[in-house]
């Protein structure tokens, strides 16, 4: 009973990994001590750690993939404690402020009270807890390692989410500053070039051509804006109401991402990543090959690699081995990952092989994404140079003229 009245909390951390480079997370534990405490058990030797603030406005919870990870990791400790999944649960929900997860965690707890399985209890709320999760959860009851296969979540979905991390955080400057840099030129157009016109028009005279083709601009801007702002509001909602309900449209735009130089490769890495990555944490669980594919299949998050896979798992029914499968898909999977598995498979450690395969294509998407951040900086100041630069001169090439025909 002590246990519940002691809640959780979520402290943020910072560490350096083997080669320097600052790493970052979330745990949750009962207090700094022991989160410390665990992040070594991870051979993690935080350099700082600190509670995680509360929002200070909240309009709506939602459960992120960090949730799930912090999830696995509560469950794994309490049950590799001896504590029951009941109480285990009922402690997690009474130390979070997440009210969806609440709400959820309730309804779980509720089904395995009434004697319900953990997997089949979480397998009702498929938005949350995918195949794998229900999956290795299903393993660990089975089997009596519960705690095990929750520790082995975890620690997947906090590697997938560092890389996810990573990747956002490398494309979260070049959207927002061209995205101010478009917000700017609009204002430019709408506001600023109107009073130029207006001031030039009563000097008479012809323009420069730049000018007269920024001033028509202007000019269309201002009377046909609303038609404008329709047309990219609709075409963003249609692509992602398309994207999202059709399977061809997310085929297309994959297949056209996968095209683009650097961008590409890092999407093509993450995808090897994830599916390295997540077959080995299923198979060293002793989930069947086939079923694991299928559950790889679901998780690798690229449709054109979902297909693939789910060809592989067809073909890997039949008796053929997964190499096999691998080296007819050249252009998705490079040789090197076709050889580790085939030695994988030959010397029965295909569970090793796929972690460092995963590890290998983990560093690889790091640093391609600060490759592609170094190479961002110029060429968007390049785009802010041009487009805001041009506006600015096409302003000033009246008066530039004009100074120059008062010395003539």
């Amino acid at each position: 009973m002590v246990a519940n009245t002691q809640q959780f909390q979520t402290y943020k951390w910072e560490a350096r990994d083997p080669t320097g480079n600052k790493i970052s997370g979330e745990i949750t534990a009962l207090n700094p001590i022991l989160a410390k405490a665990e992040l070594r058990q991870r051979d993690i030797h935080a350099t700082r750690i600190k509670r995680k603030p509360k929002p200070l406005f909240s309009f709506r919870d939602r459960i992120k993939d960090s949730d799930m990870g912090v999830l696995s990791r509560q469950l794994s400790t309490m049950i590799d404690s001896g504590v029951p999944v009941v109480q285990a649960l009922d402690v997690i929900i009474s130390g979070t402020d997440n009210a969806t997860m609440k709400s959820l965690l309730e309804e779980v707890r509720n089904d395995v009270a009434a004697g319900s399985q953990l997997a089949h209890a979480l397998a009702k709320h498929r938005q949350y807890f995918d195949h794998m999760f229900c999956n290795l959860v299903h393993v660990g009851e089975e089997s009596g390692t519960l705690d095990t296969m929750l520790n082995r979540l975890a620690d997947y979905q906090e590697r997938m989410q560092q890389v996810k991390s990573r990747i956002r955080k490398a494309l979260a400057y070049p959207i927002t500053v061209l995205l101010i840099s478009f917000v700017l030129t609009v204002f430019m157009l709408v506001k600023v070039v109107p009073q130029f016109e207006s001031l030039y028009s009563s000097f008479g005279g012809t323009l420069p051509l730049l000018t007269r083709i920024v001033v028509k601009v202007s000019e269309f801007m201002q009377q046909w804006w609303w038609l404008i702002a329709l047309i990219i509001i609709s075409s963003i909602a249609g692509l992602m109401y398309s994207y999202k309900h059709s399977l061809p449209t997310r085929i297309r735009v994959t297949r056209i991402l996968m095209r683009l130089p650097i961008l590409g490769g890092i999407i093509k890495k993450a995808a090897i990543a994830r599916f390295s990555r997540t077959l080995s944490t299923m198979f060293n669980a002793g989930v069947p090959l086939v079923t694991a594919l299928e559950t790889v299949a679901e998780a690798v998050d690229n449709e054109i690699y979902r297909e693939n896979i789910l060809s592989m798992r067809d073909n890997v029914a039949t008796g053929e081995q997964l190499q096999t499968s691998l080296r007819q898909s050249k252009s998705l999977f490079p040789n090197m990952v076709t050889q580790m598995i085939a030695i994988g498979e030959e010397s029965g450690s295909l569970d090793n092989m796929l972690s460092k395969i995963a590890e290998f294509y983990e560093e690889e998407v790091n640093n391609t994404v600060d490759t592609l951040s170094t190479l961002m900086e110029p060429i968007i100041m390049l785009i802010l140079g041009v487009v805001v630069g041009g506006l600015v001169l096409s302003m000033y090439l009246p008066i530039f003229d004009m100074g120059s025909a008062m010395h003539r």
